[in-house]
């Protein structure tokens, strides 16, 4: 049976090109984020494409390997996988070549990722992602850190209506572990039933169960949130205090225009996060625009290195028009003064120089055009 002929020019799904003058808005929206996250002592890292299987999925507890678009390295014949995340890359490097750094170990990224299966949501399989990771501790003090830094890069990059919803991805399995126990079978019904905030469901499954009912009610704007996971510690003689006074010192110095949330329970996206994680939120935007918390990395000799990160995923924000910024550009004719173009340029003029004498300026999208040496609108 003979394959149906492709369009030659068809991509596959759930990829896509950027063109003017979206791409430039990328470059330029990555730009604002990476050298906002500069200014805080973050330095670059540019990891590659593609890695070994085993050495991508090694370093983060949750990188599965259904989540990768892999291939077969025709040199060593070993299983290539395409990054779906970013993280994990720079989690190898900073557990291997930059092992000896001094901590705490402040990186930064951006690039493209790929993943063998888009959301409901997102259809797109490929994205951009802008992030930054502190290394070598996972305090309140370092989420405090990293909060408002992905806070400061999002206002730089023009963001507004930013709103942060706090979780605390282990809080369960510390929860079913000591002061609220839960047998093993019950531990995955029980973060189901949170999930949907079914408060039915989750008194259905056995008296234990019924005893997480106050986390559904301690969900909502942050104050009040807290005040209810509060007097859930208290029941519990203080059993989560710490965990509430890591949060409280996160919040405090967020700015008043920040909007701030909870779902301790919360647990979509936070798979290898442990004690903090947190998502971010934009006024007219559907879905999270990033996310990040504290997680572990696993080093070479076993041991686990604690770790404080963000991730934000801009394309929505590109698609918006963040970013677009539409320079001036002028049309320099045949036979124009070179130097004063140069001269132009450097005062921030785009020029698009005439190749032949029957070019249109307009029709190349230019503003303007050189008459003589004074820019001259159309």
């Amino acid at each position: 049976m003979t394959s149906p002929m492709i369009p030659p020019s068809l991509l596959p799904e759930g990829l896509s090109d950027r063109l003017p003058p979206q791409a430039q808005a990328s470059a330029r929206l990555t730009r604002r984020v990476l050298d906002t996250v500069a200014s805080h002592g973050y330095e670059r890292v540019m990891p590659p494409l593609a890695e070994f299987e085993d050495t991508l999925t090694q370093r983060l507890k949750s990188m599965r390997a259904q989540d990768l678009v892999r291939a077969v390295d025709p040199v060593s014949q070993r299983s290539l996988a395409f990054r779906p995340d970013m993280t994990a890359q720079v989690g190898r490097i900073a557990a291997t070549r930059l092992a000896v750094a001094p901590r705490p170990l402040r990186l930064s990224y951006a690039g493209p990722v790929i993943r063998q299966k888009a959301s409901q949501l997102r259809p797109e399989r490929e994205k951009l992602q802008i992030g930054a990771e502190l290394i070598g501790s996972d305090s309140a003090a370092a989420a405090v850190e990293i909060v408002n830094v992905a806070i400061e890069a999002l206002q730089a990059a023009g963001v507004t209506g930013i709103t942060i919803d706090f979780t605390l991805p282990d809080l369960i399995d510390a929860l079913a572990a000591g002061p609220l126990p839960l047998a093993m079978h019950e531990i995955e019904p029980v973060r189901t039933a949170l999930d949907a905030k079914d408060a039915g469901a989750l008194a259905a499954i056995s008296p234990a169960a019924a005893a997480y009912l106050p986390l559904i009610e301690a969900t909502g704007p942050f104050h009040a949130a807290m005040e209810r996971l509060e007097a859930l510690s208290a029941q519990l003689g203080g059993a989560i205090d710490s965990r509430i006074a890591g949060l409280r010192a996160i919040a405090r110095p967020i700015g008043w225009d920040i909007t701030l949330t909870l779902d301790p329970t919360e647990r979509h996206g936070f798979e290898f996060q442990n004690w903090f994680g947190f998502s971010i939120f934009a006024e007219g935007f559907i879905g999270e625009i990033g996310r990040g918390g504290s997680y572990a990395i696993a080093r070479a000799d076993g041991a686990d290195e604690p770790a404080m990160g963000f991730s934000l995923y801009p394309d929505p924000l590109i698609d918006a028009g963040f970013g677009d910024e539409s320079p001036r550009r002028l049309f320099l004719p045949l036979g124009h003064d070179a130097a004063r173009a140069a001269e132009l340029r450097a005062e921030g003029w785009h020029t698009v120089a005439a190749l032949s004498g029957d070019e249109d300026g307009a029709a190349q999208r230019c503003s303007h055009w050189l008459d003589g040496g004074e820019p001259r609108a159309y």
